[in-house]
């Protein structure tokens, strides 16, 4: 079984930043890919951005320049560094790990409220 462990929605004003964290746990054998999703109100599921084991990134259009995200392979943990946050980013951030063995697994998502 993994479990994957969130930290750090909350709510910020527009142009603010926030730190959201994933720790996974369980049954890992190794992680190919870490990311985060993110889910607003009425809307799909969209991918925010993605880290390889090899440290290769994938952002989303509209995060670009904004979002940093970074991993730290023997923790198995993934960050999202949000900067410069405005109210269309307000969604439930999820967070997803892509194992060697071709599973994938969810977080239970956190809250991320950008308003005034």
């Amino acid at each position: 079984q993994v479990q994957l462990a969130e930290s750090g929605g909350g709510l910020v004003q527009p142009g603010g930043s926030l730190r959201l964290s994933c720790v996974a746990s369980g049954n890992i054998d190794s992680i190919i890919r870490m990311g985060w999703y993110r889910q607003a109100p009425g809307k799909q599921r969209e991918l925010v951005a993605s880290v390889t084991s090899g440290g290769f990134t994938n952002y989303a259009e509209s995060v670009k320049g904004r979002f940093t995200i970074s991993r730290a392979n023997a923790k198995n943990t993934v960050y999202l560094q949000m900067d410069s946050l405005k109210p269309e980013d307000t969604a439930v951030y999820y967070c997803n790990i892509f194992l060697r063995a071709m599973t994938t697994h969810w977080g239970q998502g956190t809250q991320v409220t950008v308003s005034s």
